[in-house]
């Protein structure tokens, strides 16, 4: 590191950082609007509205269709699937990608092979990247 930059202190026995671990369980299964094969891994609330959610969706496990209560970027970490939003069409959608819907709007999504997604909900969400 640069010897004239003013880089903070770090503290690994700091009592504001935690390391938290997903919490699995029955508890945790997502079956509404006709889920199969998925899991709530954990997540955290923001203020007001709005969290990001951790899921595991199995071998051929999906959410079902369902509007959604905010904003949402759906953001797979591991594994492919597929997504699709108002109109139906499945998009194909793999790690390093992400899909946004609209509150509101009509989704779904699943998965032949596996898939973990870390779901952020917010009242807007604006992105900077390309769609495709």
């Amino acid at each position: 590191m640069p010897e004239d930059v003013d880089y903070p202190a770090v503290m690994c026995d700091s009592a504001l950082m935690r390391i938290v671990q997903p919490a699995m369980g029955p508890g945790n299964v997502i079956d509404r609007y006709g889920s199969a094969g998925a899991q709530r891994l954990g997540g955290v609330r923001f203020d007001g509205s709005g969290g990001l959610t951790f899921i595991t969706l199995t071998a051929g496990g999906h959410l079902g269709r369902h509007p959604a209560p905010l904003a949402q970027l759906f953001c797979v970490v591991r594994g492919e699937g597929w997504v699709s939003g108002d109109d139906g069409s499945r998009v194909a959608i793999a790690a390093g990608e992400a899909a946004v819907w609209e509150s509101g709007e009509q989704h779904e999504s699943g998965t032949d092979s596996g898939m973990t997604v870390a779901v952020l909900e917010a009242s807007s969400l604006e992105t900077s990247d390309s769609a495709r």
